[in-house]
């Protein structure tokens, strides 16, 4: 006759029935980490051998190999996420303009094949921002990728200097624009979506960098505006 876990541990005494239920927990959450390990090699391997297999035309070789750099430094955090690791995330000094144009090269071609394409205006010199370059890629490609999937792949992004901040604007012009506000108004058990995801992500990005990020509607599409404190020069502050 089976007998269930739950029955177990209502025979016993209070004590050994929380050291039961910690134990199964603990087993649970051993087998669940090493489960994530075994995927995170698995998925380490293919991305070694892409690299490998890298275009010989240097421009499109490029993109691919931002692209892997990328998915390189999502596993390397993942796996300090699930192993633990006490190391600060790198902070530099990122140039955004560069920034910038390296996701349009790497989100044209999925643009293009949606019917529009990525057109970037920056209405300053170059300008940097203190911070994880990793994190903030992350957010402006959760940005264009939104844009892409919802706006038919008409993508305009803005760049401008205000004062002490730098306001970066993403734009789409689609059809798509009432049904990713009606998305955005559902409850809140719908925000599970890769899309939910990206725009916590973008959201938690701007806050630990000490910046702002907001999404609006308009009858053309929808806008989403990232506002991040500057890095200043001495001279400039």
């Amino acid at each position: 006759m089976t007998v269930e876990l739950a029955e177990v541990a209502a025979g016993l005494p209070l004590a050994a029935s929380f050291a039961l239920a910690g134990g199964i927990n603990t087993l649970r959450e051993g087998r669940r980490r090493t489960a994530l390990n075994e995927a995170m090699h698995e998925l380490r391997r293919p991305l070694q051998t892409l690299s490998l297999a890298l275009p010989t035309d240097p421009a499109k070789g490029e993109t691919v190999n931002s692209s892997l750099r990328l998915a390189a430094a999502a596993l390397d955090r993942l796996d300090r996420e699930i192993n633990g690791d006490s190391s600060e995330p790198e902070v530099a000094c990122v140039p955004v303009k560069s920034l910038l144009e390296e996701a349009v090269q790497r989100w044209g071609p999925q643009a293009a094949m949606a019917g529009g394409g990525i057109r970037l205006r920056w209405r300053s010199d170059e300008q940097w921002v203190e911070g994880d370059r990793f994190e903030l890629v992350q957010a402006v490609d959760n940005l264009i990728s939104n844009a892409i999937d919802h706006g038919g792949g008409r993508v305009t992004i803005e760049g401008r200097r205000d004062g002490t901040w730098l306001l970066i604007s993403i734009c789409d012009f689609g059809s798509k624009a009432n049904e990713m506000r009606r998305l955005h108004r559902r409850p809140r058990r719908a925000s599970r979506s890769r899309h939910g995801h990206g725009l916590r992500v973008v959201a938690r990005v701007a806050r630990t960098h000490g910046g702002s990020f907001a999404l609006r509607w308009t009858e053309r599409g929808a806008e989403a505006r990232l506002r991040l404190p500057l890095y200043l020069a001495e001279e400039d502050r």
